[in-house]
């Protein structure tokens, strides 16, 4: 009769670090599209709220939007 083992544990899975190379966008790029996001959205829903036609206020938080990346991309350095 052989006597029996004791299950071995598995060797605990190793995820490498994400390096700051191997980033889908780095953090300032992040930062300046959320924040001209965020100030799209809240544009548009101001001139929205106002009672133009729906289309105007999509205009406007895009332009808000677009005028945003530009302004926060100089100014986040």
């Amino acid at each position: 009769m052989t006597p029996r083992q004791n299950p071995q544990p598995a060797p605990p899975l190793q995820v490498p670090a994400a390096s700051e190379s191997e980033l889908f966008l780095p953090l300032r790029t992040a930062v300046v599209l959320l924040a001209a996001l965020v100030l799209g959205i809240v544009i548009g829903g101001l001139t929205a709220f106002t009672g133009v036609h729906p289309a105007t206020a999509v205009i406007a938080g895009l332009t808000a939007a677009g005028a945003g990346t530009v302004a926060l991309r100089a100014l986040i350095q």
